[in-house]
């Protein structure tokens, strides 16, 4: 395999094992604890590496998912006090544990390979220089073996507890009343978190691993309301983000890291502008079909109030209308052509009047509009 194929092959797996329980973190509206746990983890790194001296030790990922629990744990208890909200506690909590470990860096660790740019930034270029050799055979880049290791074991604990994790999410207090337990399953998911946080430093940094676990589940979120749905499509525009990133870096010869974090946001950005239900272009023309129809309606409804009058047969004509309801007559008279495309209405000697096909359009948003529970 060459170098180019590897680094996006790493790119692949750690977008998709990122993805899929940031989407949990997504729909619990966790995000930014996925940022705060990315962070601290450090702190777990360092601690194991003080007590291992060997930045190889299994002790580090360990370490790394303790103190991501911790930070779920000290942001909940000072949340819980009520004094302050949950994304204040975020920004307490995250930046002291932060700060310890660079401080524990910095004082204690110089002149070991640990530094805090690699941590952020990471550096996809050099992981395939790190080599997984078995039995004097090279068989590929190590991080290809660790990433691909844990998207295993994310999507094997997901798939496992796919039913505890979905109740939990959408109503935990069924959840507990059907006998599962929402704190376990809670710090269960943060672990996982933590544990796909440490796996992703060494090759994409912590910025990247934040892009990828709450970008492509916001995108997909947009997109789709059914669980399965949006782990698949998740892990789909993890995937669009990794090779579209690289493409990218290639092309102007920029960090390949932050190509992906800017590929996922562009994503991101097209889908929220384009998505056809949640989409920003989708809103504006759905409140637009709204303003008109409620415009249509209040013609209709003017006219019915006035039809049966004959003291208000001069009130029908466009100009009294226009009149009545302080709208331009431009305006008015773009929604009078509008309902007799439609063959509501008909314009006769200047004086509109409603057909029964307005008659009954007019009923059923009238009970709709008085009755929202009763089918129209």
């Amino acid at each position: 395999m060459n170098a180019a194929f590897e680094i996006q092959l790493i790119a692949i797996i750690v977008s998709v094992a990122c993805a899929l329980p940031g989407t949990f973190l997504v729909l619990r509206k966790m995000a930014m604890m996925s940022d705060a746990i990315t962070h601290t983890v450090l702190l777990g790194i360092v601690l194991a590496f003080f007590i291992t001296h060997d930045l190889n030790s299994p002790l580090l990922i360990a370490g790394a998912a303790l103190i991501g629990i911790i930070t779920v744990w000290l942001t909940e208890t000072v949340t819980r006090t009520k004094l302050v909200s949950e994304d204040s506690a975020i920004g307490i909590v995250f930046p002291l544990l932060f700060s310890i470990a660079i401080i524990l860096i910095t004082r204690y660790a110089g002149s070991v390979h640990l530094d805090t740019d690699s941590v952020l930034l990471g550096e996809l270029a050099f992981a395939p220089f790190d080599r997984m050799i078995i039995f004097s055979k090279d068989i590929g880049a190590k991080s290809i073996y660790t990433m691909g290791t844990l998207l295993l074991i994310n999507a094997f604990l997901l798939f496992t507890f796919y039913k505890e994790l979905k109740l939990t999410t959408f109503d935990s207090l069924l959840a507990a009343m059907l006998g599962f337990s929402p704190v376990w399953i809670h710090f269960g998911l943060m672990a996982l978190v933590s544990l796909t946080a440490v796996g992703a430093f060494e090759a994409v940094g912590s910025v990247l691993v934040i892009a990828f676990m709450i970008g492509p589940p916001l995108s997909a979120y947009l997109l789709s309301n059914n669980l399965k749905t949006l782990l698949f499509l998740s892990a789909g525009f993890g995937t669009m983000s990794a090779i579209s990133g690289y493409q990218l870096s290639a092309l102007l010869d920029v960090s390949i890291a932050g190509s992906m974090a800017v590929t996922t946001g562009l994503i991101f950005a097209a889908v929220f502008t384009f998505s056809p239900k949640q989409g920003l272009i989708g809103i504006l023309l759905r409140k637009k079909r709204q303003r008109e129809e409620v415009f249509q309606h209040t013609v209709l409804t003017y006219i019915q109030n006035h039809e049966n009058n004959p003291a208000s047969t001069e009130k029908m004509s466009l100009p009294s209308i226009a009149l009545h309801l302080h709208w331009t007559q431009k305006n008015l008279l773009t929604i009078v052509t509008h309902l007799q495309k439609n063959g509501q209405i008909t314009l006769g000697e200047g004086n509109l009047s409603m057909t029964q096909k307005g008659r009954d359009v007019h009923q059923q948003f009238t009970n709709l509009l008085f009755n929202p529970l009763r089918k129209p």
